[in-house]
């Protein structure tokens, strides 16, 4: 926090120069493609079991005798909604509050661009605005999957022991839910800036764009995981 305090310091005096400018443009383009290959991993898992153990399972490439031996009664569909000790759950709908979480993100990115053009040309007020929007669309998105959760957990028996499709929920809901809490308290100290200190201008605010950026990554890894975690 100390640098961060350090950078925002010395950034508000003018000191950096159109070089070190394009550094932090590459050290956050690099940063955000490491978080796209941390998704990446957990899509891979995701996609294996679904693609090669589920098929494997079942008997495929020449195995027929594979799940006679490892799982007797094993159903090759996806979701796997029984583990082999016998314990069974439910899918999570697509429909309901991950719909409503989906729309919520995207209508988050539109609020976000708004205050992004209200910055370039200027507007602080419309900026101000859009960006506390953004910012509450977040939290409500987190209070939703909160409720989702409670809901997997309690009524349609989905758990961390669920089997690979309970892991994989939870591990790409989670870490992304995660994410979605780092986004919106970076934007939430981004706001307070502005509102407080009066940073940023229409000429250096990369800070902001900085913020939007992640912002728009984690809205994209979302778009994915409802449609290959809840949709397909």
């Amino acid at each position: 926090f100390g640098w961060f305090g350090k950078v925002i310091d010395e950034s508000q005096r003018g000191l950096y120069s159109t070089q070190l400018d394009r550094s932090f443009r590459q050290c956050m383009s690099w940063f955000i493609f490491s978080e796209v290959m941390f998704f990446l991993a957990f899509f891979g898992a995701l996609f294996y079991a679904r693609v090669v153990a589920v098929p494997w399972l079942d008997g495929a490439s020449n195995n027929a005798m594979t799940a006679e031996i490892l799982w007797p009664d094993f159903e090759a569909a996806w979701p796997l909604l029984k583990t082999p000790g016998g314990t069974e759950t439910q899918a999570m709908p697509w429909s309901g509050i991950p719909l409503w979480n989906t729309l919520i993100l995207l209508a988050s990115s539109v609020t976000l661009q708004v205050a992004h053009v209200a910055i370039e040309q200027g507007n602080r007020a419309r900026l101000k605005l859009f960006l506390a929007i953004t910012v509450l669309l977040g939290a409500v998105f987190l209070f939703l999957q909160g409720y989702e959760y409670m809901h997997a957990y309690q009524d349609l028996g989905l758990r961390l022991d669920s089997g690979v499709y309970g892991n994989t929920f939870y591990l790409l809901t989670g870490f992304h839910g995660l994410h979605v809490t780092i986004g919106a308290l970076i934007l939430l100290v981004v706001l307070l800036r502005i509102v407080i200190k009066d940073h940023f201008t229409a000429e250096r605010h990369f800070g902001f764009q900085a913020a939007a950026w992640y912002w728009h990554f984690v809205d994209v890894v979302w778009l994915n995981l409802f449609i290959f975690v809840y949709v397909l």
